[in-house]
């Protein structure tokens, strides 16, 4: 038996007895890596006469070809065996149910805000919008704040070249109380609406940021007074907080578009260094916080907007729903609100099928 027979039966016998793939790779570098000993034959190639390059030369290739033949046959046999065997092992059960698919949240905002809308709809108030961008005379002087006033500087409030149509300024409206007087001119009294949205002032700081989401409440009619103001305003928060020991003092103060203006606060006591809200200010190991600010409508917002101050009254409250947030959610800074943090929107965010009713409770998550 030649020597190129001999090798080409002990490489298909050992080839065909290769276990798996690990194997079959250490019998390839043996007869065909660099040190192989096919490979050492086709060395001696170059050491031949013609005559006899011309006889063994295409014994050696023959061999080579061989050998390379049954090493891929063999592995063509093995890769099929270890797929056949993962697919054994790793079978796939239909009747379990599919993984969930990543899925954004409803922001807490935006989920306070369709609660208020909840909650007001059930008080018969409707939603009222307006621009965010306005000019000075629907932002400050049909609201009874002058030209001297110090909102209008330039460090509280964002400014336009542009000039408005009667002939002031361009500004991103600084609350959302022009809506009450567009709304007071296009649809006259009586008149009960919520108006949320975003507003914008020349402010940043750890519990501020220059855009944040207010909500402002307007009731003209006839023969309103405080008392009507403030059973709105606890109706409205033992509602949203879901807590009826809610209690609210009001406190005179000020406001250029109301008159008599009041803050209102509410009882808290701190629980695990939160606030809780719930019960008087005035009891042990209780305090007070100011939450709104609110009041009687000034005879001349009410005049300016195409009323007659003497036949219509009607009160306003204003309150930011990022607070209203943190103080239901326990949220701690304000400017993780707007910071895109995909942990926290999965941490506070609601399924978008946690949609509030009165009847389920307005804070329910799904």
């Amino acid at each position: 038996m030649s020597e190129t027979q001999s090798i080409e039966n002990d490489a298909k016998a050992r080839i065909a007895a290769a276990a798996d793939l690990a194997a079959l790779e250490v019998l390839r570098v043996e007869f065909l890596g660099k040190q192989g000993s096919v490979s050492a034959l086709m060395k001696t190639l170059g050491k031949m006469s013609p005559e006899e390059r011309q006889t063994r030369g295409p014994e050696i290739q023959a061999l080579r070809q061989a050998v390379t033949d049954e090493l891929a046959a063999r592995k063509d046999v093995l890769e099929a065996e270890a797929l056949e065997a993962k697919l054994a092992a790793e079978t796939l059960d239909l009747t379990l149910p599919a993984s969930e698919a990543p899925c954004g949240s409803v922001h807490p905002v935006s989920q306070v805000m369709d609660e208020l809308a909840e909650i007001f709809a059930d008080l018969g108030f409707a939603v009222a919008t307006g621009p965010e961008i306005e000019d000075d005379w629907y932002n400050f002087t049909a609201l009874n704040m002058p030209e001297s006033h110090p909102a209008r500087a330039m460090h509280d409030t964002f400014y336009f070249p542009d000039t408005a149509p009667k002939g002031g300024k361009m500004l991103l409206r600084t609350h959302t109380s022009p809506v009450q007087v567009r709304t007071m001119l296009a649809e006259g009294a009586p008149l009960r609406i919520i108006a949320p949205g975003r507003v914008y002032r020349s402010d940043s700081d750890a519990t501020h940021t220059p855009m944040f989401h207010q909500i402002e409440g307007l009731v003209i009619d006839k023969g309103i007074h405080l008392g009507h103001l403030k059973w709105t305003l606890e109706t409205f928060l033992k509602a949203f907080f879901e807590n009826e020991d809610i209690v609210i003092r009001l406190r005179p103060s000020y406001f250029p578009f109301t008159e008599p203006s009041v803050e209102a606060d509410v009882g808290f006591e701190l629980v695990d260094g939160k606030r809780v809200l719930g019960g008087s200010g005035d009891k042990p190991g209780h305090g007070w916080m100011e939450l709104l600010g609110s009041g009687m409508v000034n005879r001349r917002v009410i005049e300016m907007s195409g009323l007659d101050p003497d036949e219509w009254q009607g009160f306003a409250f204003g309150i930011g729903v990022d607070r209203l947030a943190m103080l239901k959610y326990g949220m701690d800074d304000l400017r993780a609100f707007f910071d895109g943090d995909a942990r926290w929107l999965q941490h506070y965010g609601f399924s978008a099928l946690a949609q509030p009713t009165l009847s389920a409770g307005v804070g329910e998550r799904a």
